[in-house]
């Protein structure tokens, strides 16, 4: 039996995914505005609460992997696989450090 390197093409190389991943972690607080506006148009509709939660989280997994993989497919052909996963990482780093020192605000 083949592996899928036997099939070749960017989508079968694993860095890539997990490049992708670390960019859909990263960019998850930047997308947060779009996945607000549409729990709000879901708390209009006529959706029982449970389908209502099961549409969000799978709308906002499902925009977070597309989003990373597209960043990473940019990344990659900009500067490499190996520097687009890395890049990746310190934009997680800088996106906790952000929430952090944003959160810390309003305790004084």
């Amino acid at each position: 039996m083949q592996g899928l390197e036997a099939y070749g093409g960017p989508l079968t190389d694993a860095v890539l995914w997990r490049g992708a991943l670390f960019w859909a972690l990263a960019l998850y607080v930047p997308l947060s505005a779009p996945l607000g506006r549409f729990e709000s148009s879901l708390s209009d509709s006529a959706l029982s609460d449970q389908w209502k939660q099961i549409a969000l989280v799978v709308s906002s997994l499902l925009l977070a992997m597309a989003v990373g993989l597209v960043a990473q497919l940019l990344m990659s052909w900009a500067l490499g696989p190996g520097w687009a996963s890395s890049l990746a990482l310190i934009g997680i780093g800088w996106s906790l450090l952000l929430a952090l020192s944003s959160s810390g605000d309003g305790s004084d």
